[in-house]
C-alpha cells in the first residue's frame, strides 16, 4: 500500500470533549458510559452514536470511525488531570502510526531468520520453464510473508506471524492490544474457522500487558474483548460455537494476562520474558507527577527514593538513567530492554530529545554497548501526527544484548513517510551511522544527530560534522585557547527583566547610563552579527529595541567586555547560535549568554590583538562560522539551546592559532 497520512484532531472534534466535560464534568463516568455503549453498540450491530445516553452531546464526524480513539483521549485526558496537568495538551497515540510500527517491526521478526534463496535471472531461462519459475517464487514469495521456513515459527509465534509472548508495559487504554488483534485477524485468509479460533487463544496467552491504574486496567481489557468481538472472534453470548470463543473464557485469560502493577517498582510477574515489546511510556517527569495530589510532594520524593533504591541481580541499581530531572519514559526503555528476552525485540515511542539530550547519555551507551540498536524513526516538531505536542518522536528498534555496530537513522520523517504494509515508505530518508565514526562524533555520547531533508544540506552538515568532530571543546583545558589555568564557563545575564521591572526603563541617551542588552539587540545583519541597541548607534532595527533597555540598578552587575551569544528558538533558515561582543559597562539580561573567560585566555587575546575587545571579536567571528552553526542544529536536543551545548562546541583552530602554541 502507498502513503497515507493521519488525521490531525479538528476544532469540532476538540470541541466535542469541552461539551462532553460541560454535561459530564466526571472523567470516569465518561470513560465507564463510553465502554459501556460501545459494548451494547457491539451487541446490538449498531454504531456506537446509537446507543450514547441522551444528554451526551452529539458524536461528530471525526469520532464515529474508531471509538477505540477516544477512548485513548478521555483516558489521557483523565490521567493528565490526576497528575495537575491540563487535559487540553494531552495527544493520544493514532491508531495508524501504530499499525505502522507493527508492521515493520513484524517484518523485521519474519525475515531476521530466513536466508533469501539464490536468484537467476528469468530472462537466462528457456520459455518453458519461465512459468514454472515465476510459480516457484510466488511461492518463496508467501512463505517468507507468512513466515513459513523460519525456525521462529511453531511456540513462540502464531500461525499469522505474531511472536510470542508479546508485552505492553504500559498499556493505557490497550491501543497496541487493538492494532495487534487487527493485524492477526487480517491475516486469517485460508485458516478455517477452528484455527482462527485456537490461534487467537495462543494469542491471548501470549499477551504480557500491564497498567498502572486499575482504569486503566478495565479500560484495556473490556476494549480487547470488546474488538475481538466485532473481528467476529469472541461471542458475547454463551452460546457454544467451536469456532467462537466464550466470552468467558476470553475475560478469565485477559484477567490473567492484563495486570495492574508498576513495572518500574515492581516484578515482571511472567515466567517466560516476552520475545517482543511495544509500547509508548509516559512522557512526564518525575517533578511533574502527582501535582494535582494534597500530597503530591511527598509522593514524587518516595517515588523518586524508592525507584533509586532498586537492584537488579548483580547488585547494581536497576536504573542507570536516573539522574538528573529524571523522566519516566528513560525508566521505561531501560525497565524494557531487562524485561525482554535476549535477542528479543523491544519498539518503544518516546520524545526525540532522548536522541541528543546530556541527560540521556547514560542511556545511549546502554543502547549501544549492551544492546543491538540497529533503528530509530525521527519525527521533527513539524510531524504533523498530532502527537507529544510541540516536541519530536522518535521510535526506537533494538535487539537485546551484543552490541551495536550501524544504527540506521532514518529522518526528518512527516505523516507522510509512513506506509502501512511496509512501515516506512520506500523514499523515506535515512543515515547510516557506523560505530567508528559514530564515536569520533559524538565522544561517545551516542548522540543521533538531526538532519535535514534537503540532500545539499544534508551533505554540509555531514561534512561540517567530519571537519569539527576531532577539534577540542570550548571549554576544555589544556588546549590551544585556554592551556592552563581556569576552565571557560558559560553563565547567563545578571538580570532577570521580569523580576527587576522596577530597575530596567526606556532607553534616555545618557553618558553615565549602563546599556540592558537583550536578546532582541543581537541580530543578524546579511553575513554578520551585530548589536543592535542605541547606545551604540541610531540606527537601531525597530521601535522595541528602544524600550526596557536601561539599568537603573546596582552597578555590581555592570560587566566587562564579553562574547555574548544570543540562541533562535526557531531558527529556521537563519543561524541557531548568534555571538557578538559587548562593549565594557554593559549589564545583561538572563535571554543572553555569555561566556566567562579565565584571565589568562583574557590577557593572550589583548597581547596579540592590541585589546581585548579586538581578541574576542576575532574569536566571536569564528564562533559564528557557517560550519559550527551547522554543527549546533545537527546535535541540537530541541528548540532550546542548553549551556552544555555551548560547552561542548567545537573549536577550530583560528588562522592567528599558531600564535597560541
Amino acid at each position: 500500500m502507498g502513503r497515507w497520512g493521519i488525521t490531525i484532531m479538528s476544532s469540532e472534534t476538540s470541541g466535542w470533549y469541552a461539551r462532553l466535560d460541560h454535561e459530564c464534568p466526571e472523567r470516569t463516568v465518561q470513560i465507564g458510559t463510553w465502554l459501556e455503549s460501545w459494548l451494547q453498540a457491539t451487541r446490538v450491530n449498531l454504531p456506537i452514536a446509537a446507543v450514547l445516553p441522551n444528554n451526551w452531546p452529539t458524536l461528530p464526524a471525526g469520532l464515529l470511525s474508531n471509538p477505540g480513539t477516544v477512548l485513548d483521549h478521555l483516558l489521557a485526558r483523565f490521567e493528565a488531570k490526576s497528575d495537575g496537568r491540563s487535559p487540553r495538551g494531552v495527544y493520544p497515540t493514532p491508531a495508524k502510526f501504530v499499525d505502522a510500527i507493527l508492521y515493520d517491526e513484524l517484518q523485521y521478526g519474519r525475515n531476521k531468520n530466513t536466508e533469501p534463496p539464490a536468484t537467476l535471472s528469468l530472462a537466462a531461462l528457456p520459455p518453458s520453464f519461465r512459468a514454472l519459475a515465476e510459480q516457484f517464487n510466488e511461492d518463496i514469495r508467501g512463505r517468507l510473508s507468512t513466515g513459513e521456513g523460519s525456525d521462529d515459527t511453531s511456540e513462540n509465534r502464531t500461525l499469522t506471524g505474531i511472536p510470542l509472548p508479546i508485552a505492553d508495559p504500559y498499556i493505557g487504554a490497550g491501543l497496541f492490544a487493538e492494532r495487534i488483534l487487527r493485524i492477526h485477524a487480517e491475516k486469517f485468509e485460508g485458516m478455517s474457522g477452528r484455527e482462527k479460533k485456537d490461534d487467537t487463544l495462543k494469542l491471548l496467552e501470549g499477551f504480557q500487558l500491564t497498567g498502572v491504574s486499575e482504569l486503566s486496567v478495565d479500560c484495556a481489557r473490556k476494549r480487547i474483548l470488546i474488538v475481538l468481538t466485532r473481528l467476529g472472534i469472541v461471542s458475547l453470548e454463551e452460546d457454544s460455537n467451536e469456532d467462537l470463543i466464550a466470552r468467558s473464557e476470553a475475560e478469565m485469560i485477559l484477567e490473567s494476562n492484563v495486570r495492574c502493577l508498576d513495572p518500574l517498582r515492581g516484578e515482571w510477574p511472567w515466567n517466560e520474558p516476552p520475545q517482543l515489546l511495544v509500547s509508548r511510556p509516559p512522557w512526564l517527569r518525575i517533578k511533574d507527577r502527582f501535582r494535582g495530589h494534597p500530597e503530591g510532594s511527598k509522593l514524587r520524593k518516595d517515588l523518586s527514593r524508592e525507584l533509586r533504591m532498586f537492584r537488579g541481580p548483580d547488585g547494581n541499581p536497576r536504573f542507570s538513567a536516573i539522574k538528573g530531572n529524571v523522566n519516566l519514559y528513560r525508566l521505561f526503555i531501560e525497565r524494557s530492554l531487562q524485561i525482554t528476552q535476549k535477542e528479543g525485540r523491544v519498539r518503544l515511542v518516546v520524545p526525540e530529545s532522548v536522541l541528543r539530550e546530556k541527560s540521556s547519555t547514560p542511556l545511549r551507551r546502554l543502547l549501544v554497548l549492551e544492546n543491538n540498536w540497529d533503528s530509530v524513526w525521527s519525527f521533527p516538531e513539524d510531524h504533523q501526527l498530532f502527537l507529544g505536542g510541540p516536541q519530536g518522536i522518535s521510535v526506537l528498534g533494538i535487539t537485546v544484548g551484543g552490541t551495536t555496530e550501524v544504527l540506521t537513522s532514518f529522518g526528518p520523517l512527516g505523516s507522510r513517510d509512513l506506509s502501512r504494509r511496509r512501515g516506512l515508505d520506500k523514499g523515506a530518508p535515512f543515515l547510516e551511522l557506523e560505530r567508528g565514526p559514530w564515536s569520533v562524533w559524538t565522544d561517545t555520547s551516542w548522540a543521533v544527530p538531526k538532519m535535514p531533508l534537503d540532500e545539499g544540506q544534508r551533505s554540509r552538515i555531514l561534512s561540517a560534522i567530519g571537519l569539527l568532530s576531532d577539534k577540542p571543546r570550548l571549554v576544555e583545558g589544556g588546549t590551544w585557547l585556554n592551556p592552563n589555568g581556569k576552565q571557560i564557563r558559560v553563565r547567563i545575564g545578571e538580570v532577570d527583566c521580569n523580576i527587576s521591572q522596577g530597575q530596567v526603563s526606556d532607553w534616555k541617551g545618557g553618558s553615565k547610563d549602563y546599556p540592558l542588552i537583550r536578546g532582541a539587540h543581537v541580530v543578524e545583519n546579511g553575513k554578520d552579527v551585530v548589536l543592535s541597541h542605541p547606545a551604540f548607534g541610531p540606527d537601531v532595527m525597530n521601535v522595541g529595541q528602544h524600550s526596557s533597555c536601561l539599568w537603573n540598578g546596582d552597578s555590581e552587575v555592570v560587566g566587562g567586555a564579553r562574547i555574548i551569544c544570543r540562541s533562535s528558538v526557531n531558527s529556521g533558515d537563519g543561524r541557531r547560535l548568534l555571538w557578538t561582543v559587548v562593549p565594557n559597562g554593559c549589564v545583561l539580561a538572563n535571554s543572553i549568554s555569555f561566556l566567562d573567560l579565565p584571565s589568562q585566555v583574557e590577557e593572550r587575546l589583548s597581547n596579540i590583538h592590541g585589546s581585548l575587545e579586538e581578541g574576542l571579536r576575532i574569536l566571536a567571528s569564528q564562533l559564528n562560522s557557517d560550519d559550527l552553526d551547522l554543527w549546533s542544529k545537527a546535535w541540537a536536543a530541541n528548540n532550546n539551546v542548553n549551556n552544555y551545548e555551548i560547552e561542548t562546541l567545537p573549536i577550530p583552530s583560528f588562522e592567528f592559532g599558531s600564535d597560541f602554541q
